[in-house]
Order: C-alpha cells, then structure tokens, then sequence
C-alpha cells in the first residue's frame, strides 16, 4: 500500500464525524480560544487532531482557500503555541480532499499536564474531552492532571494531617498479613509484612526522618483522612428513579470487597444446576467476575475524587461505577486487550500480597470470559473521562433449560438487611426446587455439612459455585470460627461439621 493510500485511508477516519479525538472547524475562528481551549484537552487526553475546512454538523467539506493555506497554518501553530503552557507544538499537514484542501493540526498527548491557556491561568485555562465536547476541567482533575505530570502516584503522596504511631503501623502490618494468609492456598508460603516492605510500597514515607503515612496508608486503614466509601443500591426498573433498597459501606479495603459483594450476592437470582443426584446452586451473574469488578474499583479508582464508587442493581443489569478519568496512557480499547494502567502503585502492591490481584491487566481479561462461559452478553464498558462504569447484563429468560439449570427467578420483596426473600423458580429438571432465602456462601457451606459426615474441597467448589481459593478461604473461615474441623492432609483432606467429628478408635 502506498504512503498516499494510507495517508487517504487515515483522512477518511478523520472525517467520520466528531468525536473524543476529532473536532471540526469550518475555519479559524477570529478568537483562536475557540480551538486552543481544544488543543489544551487533547493535550491533557489522549491526543487529537482540529480539522480545519469541514463542517461539524453536515461533515461537508468546505475547504481552505488555496492561497490562505500556508497563512491559516502559520497562524494556526502560532497561537496554539503562543497561548498554551506548558509548550504544545502541533503537527499540522494539509490534506486534498476531492480537490479541497483541508488542514489538520495533530496534538500529541502531553507528559507535562496540567495544560491550559495562559491568558486564563491554571484554575480557569484547563480543559478536558468529555464525551467529545472541551470542558472546563475541575479542580479533582486539574490534581489529577498534576499528579500525572509530576510522575507520582497520589496514594504514594504524603497524607497531610495523619499521623502514625509504631502500634499503628504494627496493627496494619497484622492485617495486611491477615489477608494475605486468609487468601493464600498455602499461608505458610506467606511472609509478615513489614515496615520495610511498608515502604517499598510507597505505604510510609519519610520526612525528615521521620515516617509519615502516605495516602494509601489512610486507605489501607480505612482512615477518614482520604475518603472511601461504596454505595450500593437496588433499584426498580432499569433506572434510578425508584430505590427499593441502599446501603453505603465504609472502612478497610478488605471490608470495602467483602461487604459490597455480599450485598450483590444476597440481591441478585440464584438457579440450581443438577448433574446426577447433585445440585450446584448458581448465580446468574458470575461470583468471581462480580468480585473482580470490586477490587478492581477500588484499586484503581481515583482517590482524589471525592465522589463514591457505585454499586447499582437494576432489572436488567449490574453496574459498578468507578470515579475517575482513566489514567493517562489508559483508554477502554486497550483494557479490553488487557492492558494495565496502575494508577495506586502502593494500593496495587499491597492488593497483589494480599492475593486480590493475581497478575496486573488480566483482571478485566477474566471477567469477559467468565461472563461469557455464563452466557451472559459482553460486559459493556462505558466512559473514562471522569468516570468508568461497568454493565454486567443479566439473563432475563423465563423458561428452564435443557441442561437443569433453575432460571426465572425473581425477587418479590427485601427484607431489611438486604436478603432476598419470596423467590420463585421453575426447572425442567426439578420443579420443586424453589429457594425461598439465599443463604450466605457460610451457610450453604455448614448446611452441606450437617447432611453429610464430610465433604471435599471439590464439593464446597461445587456447592458455592466458586474457583477453589474463595472455597479454601470460606472453609479456613468456618475453622477458625470453630464451625468446621479438618480431616486428613493433601488430597484426602475433608471438612467435616465441628460437632461431628469422630476420634479414630484405639
């Protein structure tokens, strides 16, 4: 393929319509702020390119007149260049298009954020692409940008205000180590975590030297000091507009996942899936890919926004909003491929230990496939320009399947704390299997223990419809509590309920 080909092909992108990286003029504005705000937030994005000589509603190409072109690009570099700071040189080129020319001025985008016009400063000069229009940027992004620009990662910045004492960072280190082991398939493999390894993470700092706690350790703490909350809520219909329940969770990371996938598990449907004499409860949204959603929230949302992560529950799909622009460098596209951005260094260090994040990018990589072996639709990825908001549609069908799998359930009314009551079903396989109450992943676990002498690690997988770590962690739980009991090592391992074990005889 020629140069001019693909310089053809790449003029016919560009002239598919207005877009997060495309805007058109008909021609230079008297006032060059009409497109130097623009420059700005491209700048400040993904990059982009100003059109000059087409139409923005119509897409018709007007032209620039053959002996304004060189002029009207020397005027166009000039005031991008002289109104913007930092420093933006655009490329610009001109283009033949059915015998007009058109002038494209590409903007890169730029390390040294924020950007914005110099005549009105940093606070009112710096602009942003939202959903394909320049906006005023606010003051969480203009932070954001800044944190950007200075290669720094805010939740390794110095917590302001916070203080720690040598029992505080001990009471962290424990927990951290806590979950780590909770969360391991062998929690003799896992090492304490210490100060030092505090701060490698970016967890503690010093100054002066002395340590100081840095944001992700207010985070990690469940510290006020830096706010994280989620918000979770039921709603009728597929929109907001009528709340049937709401909850709002704060503290810990830890408390933060297990709370708000809780609630989720305890308000979405639930089938049962029989092969043989078996049954496998089932949820119609994917346990894992719900959880790997949460963690994935609160790892990598942004901090400095002081806007809450969103758990919302309709009829027809979960959605789980992250505050934020995507992190420079990120687009929607490249995490679909599997592309990781860390925004929280320090968070994302200490999330990997404790076993949430297994390997950086291959999250998102999951819960597409594990919502697709569901036979559920793709998820739907929608935003990134101040915040990233994930749809999980959910399986409205109504009938059972060939295969036993109970579908059709529904939600008649919630009782206060959020469980599902009233459910009904129907199953080719077994029509009178309906679940009146979902019980928690706990309760199924000592419910299959009181039927049986025993089961295996095998069977809670089974029964909880979940990968084995999450079944280990529910069983290493029940243990701890004294519920359950232990019996055998390596593969002949079973559990057994604690009141039931029986001593070998002499």
């Amino acid at each position: 393929m020629s140069q001019k080909s693909k310089r053809l092909m790449s003029i016919e992108t560009l002239l598919s319509g207005e877009s997060k990286n495309v805007e058109y003029k008909l021609a230079p504005p008297s006032r060059s702020i009409n497109y130097t705000k623009t420059a700005v937030a491209f700048a400040n994005g993904q990059g982009g390119c100003l059109v000059f000589g087409v139409e923005d509603h119509t897409l018709r190409v007007v032209g620039i007149a053959e002996d304004k072109v060189f002029t009207v690009m020397d005027s166009i570099s000039d005031a991008i260049v002289n109104s913007c700071e930092p420093l933006i040189i655009p490329d610009i080129t001109m283009h033949d298009v059915d015998g007009k020319t058109v002038i494209v001025a590409e903007i890169a985008p730029g390390l040294q954020r924020p950007y914005h016009i110099k005549s009105l400063g940093q606070e009112q000069g710096t602009f942003v692409r939202v959903a394909g229009t320049t906006r005023q940027a606010d003051q969480p992004t203009i932070r954001e940008l800044t944190i950007e620009g200075s290669n720094r990662s805010f939740d390794q910045v110095q917590c302001l205000g916070l203080s720690v004492t040598e029992e505080d960072i001990e009471a962290l280190c424990a927990s951290l180590t806590k979950t780590a082991k909770d969360n391991a398939e062998d929690s003799a493999k896992v090492k304490t975590v210490t100060e030092k390894q505090l701060l490698q993470w970016g967890v503690l700092a010093k100054q002066d030297g002395q340590l100081v706690p840095t944001n992700a350790y207010a985070i990690l703490a469940g510290n006020e000091a830096v706010r994280s909350v989620v918000q979770c809520g039921v709603f009728k219909g597929t929109t907001k507009a009528v709340f049937v329940d709401r909850r709002e969770f704060a503290g810990t990371p830890q408390e933060l996942i297990e709370e708000s996938y809780q609630y989720v598990l305890r308000n979405i449907h639930m089938g049962a899936l029989f092969k043989g004499v078996y049954r496998q409860d089932v949820y119609e949204i994917p346990p894992d890919a719900i959880r790997e959603l949460i963690v994935n929230a609160i790892v990598h949302r942004s901090y400095i926004d002081h806007s809450n992560i969103q758990i919302a529950i309709y009829d027809n799909r979960l959605e789980i909003t992250s505050p934020g622009r995507l992190p420079m460098g990120q687009t929607i596209e490249r995490m679909k491929r599997g592309y990781s951005k860390i925004r929280n260094e320090a968070l994302a260090s200490a999330f990997e230990y404790m076993g949430y994040i297994e390997h950086w990018g291959s999250g998102i990589l999951r819960v597409m496939q594990e919502v697709r072996d569901a036979g559920l639709p793709e998820p739907e990825f929608l935003g990134g320009d101040t915040d990233l908001r994930i749809n999980i549609y959910r399986n409205g069908s109504e009938t059972g399947s060939d295969d036993g799998i109970v579908t059709g359930l529904r939600r008649d009314s919630l009782s206060d704390d959020g469980i599902m009551e009233g459910t009904t079903s129907k199953t080719s396989a077994a029509p009178n299997a309906a679940i009146a109450v979902v019980p928690s992943q706990k309760e199924r676990i000592l419910d299959a223990l009181r039927k049986n002498a025993s089961i295996s690690i095998s069977d809670a997988i089974r029964i909880l419809g979940v990968q084995e770590r999450q079944a280990q962690r529910i069983l290493k739980s029940l243990i701890e509590e004294g519920s359950a009991v232990k019996i055998g090592a390596a593969r002949a391992t079973r559990y057994a309920e604690a009141k039931k074990r029986t001593e070998p005889h002499e």
